[in-house]
Protein backbone atom coordinates (compact mmCIF):
# COMPACT_ATOMS: atom_id res chain seq x y z
CA UNK A 1 0.00 0.00 0.00
CA UNK A 2 1.37 3.07 -1.09
CA UNK A 3 2.41 5.86 1.80
CA UNK A 4 0.35 8.87 2.46
CA UNK A 5 -0.41 12.18 3.00
CA UNK A 6 -1.15 16.07 1.90
CA UNK A 7 -3.04 19.17 1.92
CA UNK A 8 -2.93 22.36 0.49
CA UNK A 9 -5.31 24.79 -1.59
CA UNK A 10 -5.92 27.93 -2.79
CA UNK A 11 -6.49 32.19 -3.60
CA UNK A 12 -8.94 33.75 -5.51
CA UNK A 13 -8.30 36.21 -8.06
CA UNK A 14 -11.52 36.46 -10.13
CA UNK A 15 -12.53 40.02 -9.61
CA UNK A 16 -16.29 39.15 -8.64
CA UNK A 17 -15.03 36.32 -6.05
CA UNK A 18 -12.78 38.28 -4.51
CA UNK A 19 -14.60 38.84 -1.49
CA UNK A 20 -14.68 35.06 -0.81
CA UNK A 21 -11.83 34.69 1.38
CA UNK A 22 -13.27 31.82 2.75
CA UNK A 23 -12.77 29.25 -0.46
CA UNK A 24 -8.79 30.42 -0.06
CA UNK A 25 -6.89 28.06 1.45
CA UNK A 26 -3.36 26.52 1.45
CA UNK A 27 -2.58 22.89 2.17
CA UNK A 28 0.20 21.07 1.75
CA UNK A 29 1.69 17.57 2.16
CA UNK A 30 2.43 14.35 3.17
CA UNK A 31 3.02 10.67 2.56
CA UNK A 32 3.60 7.65 4.99
CA UNK A 33 4.74 4.21 4.88
CA UNK A 34 3.94 0.84 6.05
CA UNK A 35 3.08 0.60 9.70
CA UNK A 36 4.06 -2.42 11.46
CA UNK A 37 1.40 -2.52 14.56
CA UNK A 38 2.87 0.87 16.52
CA UNK A 39 6.11 1.08 14.46
CA UNK A 40 6.57 3.55 11.87
CA UNK A 41 10.15 2.94 9.92
CA UNK A 42 9.90 5.45 7.63
CA UNK A 43 12.32 8.44 7.77
CA UNK A 44 12.03 9.86 4.47
CA UNK A 45 12.65 13.62 5.41
CA UNK A 46 13.62 15.37 2.33
CA UNK A 47 17.01 15.66 1.51
CA UNK A 48 18.25 12.29 3.81
CA UNK A 49 19.59 9.86 1.49
CA UNK A 50 17.29 6.63 0.59
CA UNK A 51 15.70 4.49 2.72
CA UNK A 52 18.31 1.33 2.00
CA UNK A 53 21.47 3.66 2.41
CA UNK A 54 19.95 4.83 6.12
CA UNK A 55 19.05 1.64 7.60
CA UNK A 56 21.68 1.35 9.65
CA UNK A 57 20.95 4.38 11.06
CA UNK A 58 17.36 4.75 11.49
CA UNK A 59 15.37 3.06 14.31
CA UNK A 60 11.25 2.29 14.35
CA UNK A 61 9.80 5.23 16.30
CA UNK A 62 7.30 3.74 18.82
CA UNK A 63 3.56 5.55 18.48
CA UNK A 64 1.17 6.39 21.06
CA UNK A 65 -2.10 5.17 19.77
CA UNK A 66 -3.05 9.26 19.01
CA UNK A 67 0.15 9.67 17.00
CA UNK A 68 -0.79 6.38 15.15
CA UNK A 69 -3.85 7.57 14.21
CA UNK A 70 -3.02 10.55 12.49
CA UNK A 71 -0.17 8.46 10.47
CA UNK A 72 -2.79 5.98 9.33
CA UNK A 73 -5.35 8.68 8.39
CA UNK A 74 -2.46 9.96 6.26
CA UNK A 75 -1.92 6.50 4.64
CA UNK A 76 -5.64 6.03 3.92
CA UNK A 77 -5.86 9.75 3.26
CA UNK A 78 -2.67 8.84 -0.19
CA UNK A 79 -4.54 5.92 -0.51
CA UNK A 80 -8.21 7.59 -1.95
CA UNK A 81 -6.46 10.14 -3.16
CA UNK A 82 -4.83 8.19 -5.47
CA UNK A 83 -7.46 6.11 -6.90
CA UNK A 84 -9.14 9.38 -7.91
CA UNK A 85 -5.62 10.92 -9.59
CA UNK A 86 -5.33 6.89 -11.25
CA UNK A 87 -8.55 6.77 -12.87
CA UNK A 88 -8.60 8.09 -16.05
CA UNK A 89 -12.29 8.05 -16.36
CA UNK A 90 -13.98 11.10 -16.56
CA UNK A 91 -11.42 13.58 -16.12
CA UNK A 92 -12.26 16.75 -18.09
CA UNK A 93 -10.37 19.91 -19.44
CA UNK A 94 -11.48 22.66 -17.19
CA UNK A 95 -8.47 25.71 -17.86
CA UNK A 96 -5.13 25.97 -19.97
CA UNK A 97 -3.17 28.84 -18.60
CA UNK A 98 -1.18 30.65 -20.78
CA UNK A 99 1.99 29.41 -18.48
CA UNK A 100 0.97 25.66 -20.09
CA UNK A 101 -0.49 24.29 -16.37
CA UNK A 102 -3.64 22.61 -17.42
CA UNK A 103 -6.66 21.88 -14.86
CA UNK A 104 -8.77 19.41 -15.16
CA UNK A 105 -11.99 18.22 -13.13
CA UNK A 106 -14.26 15.45 -13.01
CA UNK A 107 -17.37 14.70 -10.40
CA UNK A 108 -17.48 12.05 -7.80
CA UNK A 109 -19.83 9.92 -6.65
CA UNK A 110 -22.23 12.13 -4.74
CA UNK A 111 -21.53 14.98 -6.83
CA UNK A 112 -18.56 16.92 -5.59
CA UNK A 113 -16.38 18.51 -8.27
CA UNK A 114 -13.01 17.81 -7.93
CA UNK A 115 -9.91 19.12 -9.66
CA UNK A 116 -6.38 18.21 -10.84
CA UNK A 117 -3.26 20.69 -11.26
CA UNK A 118 -0.60 19.03 -13.71
CA UNK A 119 2.62 21.73 -13.97
CA UNK A 120 6.20 21.62 -14.72
CA UNK A 121 7.94 24.06 -11.49
CA UNK A 122 11.15 25.01 -11.50
CA UNK A 123 12.44 23.30 -8.24
CA UNK A 124 13.75 19.64 -7.35
CA UNK A 125 10.81 17.54 -5.71
CA UNK A 126 13.40 18.17 -2.65
CA UNK A 127 13.14 21.56 -2.63
CA UNK A 128 9.04 21.99 -3.07
CA UNK A 129 8.48 19.30 -0.11
CA UNK A 130 10.62 21.85 1.85
CA UNK A 131 8.79 24.63 1.12
CA UNK A 132 5.24 22.79 1.32
CA UNK A 133 5.81 20.92 4.18
CA UNK A 134 9.08 21.18 5.88
CA UNK A 135 8.25 24.83 6.07
CA UNK A 136 4.32 25.06 5.91
CA UNK A 137 4.21 27.51 9.07
CA UNK A 138 5.87 30.30 6.62
CA UNK A 139 3.26 29.69 4.06
CA UNK A 140 1.01 32.64 4.70
CA UNK A 141 4.43 34.89 3.94
CA UNK A 142 4.07 34.34 0.00
CA UNK A 143 0.32 33.21 -0.30
CA UNK A 144 -1.94 36.14 0.27
CA UNK A 145 -4.61 34.00 0.58
CA UNK A 146 -3.46 32.41 3.89
CA UNK A 147 -3.25 34.77 7.06
CA UNK A 148 -1.76 31.76 9.74
CA UNK A 149 -0.87 28.28 9.93
CA UNK A 150 0.15 26.84 12.83
CA UNK A 151 1.40 23.24 13.61
CA UNK A 152 -0.59 21.65 16.40
CA UNK A 153 1.10 18.38 16.78
CA UNK A 154 4.06 16.45 15.01
CA UNK A 155 4.48 13.01 14.81
CA UNK A 156 7.94 12.37 13.91
CA UNK A 157 9.63 14.25 10.80
CA UNK A 158 7.06 12.98 8.36
CA UNK A 159 3.16 13.72 9.90
CA UNK A 160 1.98 16.85 11.84
CA UNK A 161 -1.21 18.20 12.61
CA UNK A 162 -2.02 21.78 11.30
CA UNK A 163 -4.66 24.91 11.55
CA UNK A 164 -4.92 26.86 8.77
CA UNK A 165 -6.95 30.83 8.09
CA UNK A 166 -8.05 31.85 5.50
CA UNK A 167 -6.93 35.39 4.78
CA UNK A 168 -10.05 38.19 6.02
CA UNK A 169 -11.00 40.77 2.78
CA UNK A 170 -13.17 43.63 2.52
CA UNK A 171 -17.06 42.32 1.71
CA UNK A 172 -15.93 38.90 2.60
CA UNK A 173 -19.56 37.01 1.73
CA UNK A 174 -19.08 34.24 3.51
CA UNK A 175 -16.60 34.62 6.43
CA UNK A 176 -13.01 33.53 7.08
CA UNK A 177 -12.93 29.63 6.87
CA UNK A 178 -10.40 27.42 9.16
CA UNK A 179 -9.19 23.86 8.47
CA UNK A 180 -7.54 21.07 10.86
CA UNK A 181 -5.63 18.71 8.69
CA UNK A 182 -3.69 16.05 9.05
CA UNK A 183 -0.48 16.12 7.00
CA UNK A 184 2.35 13.43 5.98
CA UNK A 185 5.46 13.48 3.76
CA UNK A 186 7.22 10.43 2.36
CA UNK A 187 9.46 9.28 -0.28
CA UNK A 188 9.06 6.47 -2.54
CA UNK A 189 11.44 5.63 -5.75
CA UNK A 190 11.27 9.13 -7.52
CA UNK A 191 8.67 10.41 -6.30
CA UNK A 192 7.71 12.43 -3.02
CA UNK A 193 4.00 11.92 -1.95
CA UNK A 194 2.20 15.31 0.27
CA UNK A 195 -1.11 14.16 0.79
CA UNK A 196 -3.42 14.92 3.94
CA UNK A 197 -7.48 15.42 5.22
CA UNK A 198 -9.22 16.64 7.33
CA UNK A 199 -9.13 15.76 10.95
CA UNK A 200 -10.25 16.08 14.36
CA UNK A 201 -8.98 17.59 17.54
CA UNK A 202 -10.74 17.47 20.65
CA UNK A 203 -8.45 20.32 22.52
CA UNK A 204 -9.26 22.22 19.09
CA UNK A 205 -13.14 22.16 18.53
CA UNK A 206 -14.08 24.69 15.45
CA UNK A 207 -13.18 28.47 16.54
CA UNK A 208 -15.68 30.93 17.00
CA UNK A 209 -16.16 33.35 14.00
CA UNK A 210 -14.88 30.86 11.25
CA UNK A 211 -17.02 28.32 9.40
CA UNK A 212 -14.81 24.91 9.33
CA UNK A 213 -14.37 24.04 6.17
CA UNK A 214 -12.82 20.45 5.51
CA UNK A 215 -10.38 19.01 2.56
CA UNK A 216 -9.12 15.83 1.72
CA UNK A 217 -8.28 12.91 0.29
CA UNK A 218 -6.42 15.40 -1.44
CA UNK A 219 -2.42 15.02 -2.60
CA UNK A 220 0.18 16.62 -4.59
CA UNK A 221 2.81 14.44 -6.45
CA UNK A 222 6.33 15.63 -6.81
CA UNK A 223 8.22 13.95 -9.47
CA UNK A 224 11.77 15.26 -11.13
CA UNK A 225 11.76 16.14 -15.00
CA UNK A 226 13.77 13.24 -16.65
CA UNK A 227 16.12 15.60 -18.68
CA UNK A 228 19.07 16.16 -16.71
CA UNK A 229 17.78 19.69 -15.28
CA UNK A 230 15.73 20.35 -11.91
CA UNK A 231 12.96 20.98 -12.81
CA UNK A 232 9.62 18.86 -11.30
CA UNK A 233 6.16 17.33 -12.34
CA UNK A 234 3.49 18.75 -10.07
CA UNK A 235 0.60 17.08 -9.72
CA UNK A 236 -2.09 18.41 -7.68
CA UNK A 237 -5.78 16.77 -6.57
CA UNK A 238 -7.62 19.35 -4.93
CA UNK A 239 -10.57 18.33 -3.21
CA UNK A 240 -12.57 20.21 -0.73
CA UNK A 241 -15.77 20.88 0.92
CA UNK A 242 -15.76 24.70 1.89
CA UNK A 243 -19.24 23.77 3.96
CA UNK A 244 -21.69 26.82 4.62
CA UNK A 245 -24.01 28.11 1.87
CA UNK A 246 -22.59 28.91 -1.33
CA UNK A 247 -23.91 27.98 -4.68
CA UNK A 248 -22.34 25.15 -6.18
CA UNK A 249 -21.52 27.14 -9.17
CA UNK A 250 -19.56 29.77 -7.23
CA UNK A 251 -17.46 27.12 -6.01
CA UNK A 252 -16.64 24.77 -8.70
CA UNK A 253 -15.41 28.56 -10.24
CA UNK A 254 -13.55 29.66 -7.53
CA UNK A 255 -11.21 26.11 -6.94
CA UNK A 256 -9.41 25.85 -10.15
CA UNK A 257 -8.88 29.68 -10.32
CA UNK A 258 -7.38 29.04 -6.24
CA UNK A 259 -5.04 26.54 -7.70
CA UNK A 260 -3.74 28.82 -10.58
CA UNK A 261 -3.77 31.62 -7.79
CA UNK A 262 -1.77 29.06 -5.47
CA UNK A 263 0.66 27.81 -8.34
CA UNK A 264 1.43 31.53 -8.93
CA UNK A 265 2.75 32.51 -6.07
CA UNK A 266 4.63 29.16 -5.57
CA UNK A 267 6.33 29.95 -8.58
CA UNK A 268 7.11 33.47 -6.88
CA UNK A 269 8.31 31.65 -3.37
CA UNK A 270 10.60 29.17 -5.34
CA UNK A 271 12.96 32.46 -7.16
CA UNK A 272 13.14 33.83 -3.97
CA UNK A 273 16.62 33.91 -2.41
CA UNK A 274 17.53 32.92 1.21
CA UNK A 275 18.51 36.23 2.25
CA UNK A 276 15.06 37.92 0.62
CA UNK A 277 12.87 35.09 2.76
Amino acid sequence: MLPAVVKLCCGITYPHLRSMAGLQRTAIAAIGQELTLNEVPCNLHPGLSSNKERQSDVRPVRLREEELSYVQQGQEALRKALEIVEDKNGWKTETIQENGDVIYSKVLPGGRKVFRLEAVLEASPEVLCDVLFVRVEEMCRWNPSISHIKVLRSVGAETMVTHEVTAETAGNLIGQRDFLSVRHCCKQKSRIYLAGAATHLESFMPQRGFVRAEDGPTCIILQAVDDGSRRSRFTWLLNMDVKGWLPKSIVNQALPRAQADFTKHLRRRLTVTPMQR
